[in-house]
């Protein structure tokens, strides 16, 4: 009876959390003139508008470009954090992970003024992409850091004391045989970076160089003055490229750990 409940009650909230995709997704080939649900009548004259808006699809561009910087410089400094918290940081331990763990525990609005403020200060300003793309790192480190960090828990550091005893050097210790054992950690971050860096609006917002424009900015310029099915065919658009993301990332990558 127990399993039997619980159960439905993890369907229950599976559909809780699916019904407003599904329902984006159901909008989405509305063949009527405004955004409602349900759609009025099947149509997909809405996604071929969206792939002849120039606007939109560079959008995406500059938010897959964020993104992927983002990713990878998150992924670097956050691997290379959480080797340290777990090997290195002794009493600093706990110091190091509320430093790391900081941009989760504000509010992300304060992080982009305060970043806005630094950026001017320093001389920097909004020229460029260079103060969203450090706001971004800044928001998706923490995934990385604590995906990582949960791997190397589990890591015997033997392993690399009898690499070192047959000569091999600290970067080939780390290739050889702590990255393939973190792997999973160290993709999981990644994908987590990726996904949170494509997805946020307020620090790109409040961020963003004059005539740059990530997805989630473009399509709240939009809403504000139209309401049409175009605007449920971009989000479904942004879903299906994530879960590509997902995807292609586990197929060539891969999350299994190497096994001696």
């Amino acid at each position: 009876m127990s399993k039997r409940f619980f159960t439905v009650y993890c369907l229950f909230i599976y559909v809780f959390l699916l019904a407003p995709i599904l329902v984006v997704v159901g909008a989405s080939f509305n063949a009527g003139a405004f955004l409602t649900f349900p759609p009025q009548g099947l149509s997909l004259k809405w996604y071929n508008v969206f792939f002849h808006n120039e606007v939109f699809l560079r959008a995406i561009k500059t938010s897959l470009w964020v993104a992927a910087v983002s990713t990878v410089i998150s992924g670097v400094i956050g691997t290379m954090a959480a080797i340290y918290f777990v090997q290195f940081a002794g009493r600093l331990k706990e110091a190091v992970r509320i430093t790391m763990m900081a941009p989760l525990l504000l509010p992300e609005v304060l992080t982009a003024i305060a970043l806005l403020f630094f950026v001017y200060t320093i001389g920097i300003g909004t020229q460029t992409m260079f103060a969203m793309i450090v706001g971004h790192v800044l928001i998706t480190l923490p995934f990385v850091f604590i995906n990582v960090s949960t791997s190397l828990e589990s890591y015997d550091t033997a392993w690399s004391m009898a690499a070192r005893s047959l000569g091999a050097g600290a970067f080939t210790r780390f290739r050889r045989i702590m990255l393939p054992l973190i792997k999973p950690g160290v993709i999981g971050g990644c994908l987590f970076a990726f996904i949170i860096s494509f997805d946020i609006f307020t620090i790109s917002f409040m961020l963003k160089s004059v005539g740059t424009a990530t997805l989630p900015i473009q399509l709240y310029d939009y809403l504000r003055t139209n309401f049409t099915p175009e605007a449920a065919a971009v989000s479904t658009i942004s879903v299906v490229l994530t879960l590509i993301v997902v995807v292609v990332t586990e197929k060539f990558l891969g999350l299994k750990i190497h096994r001696f």
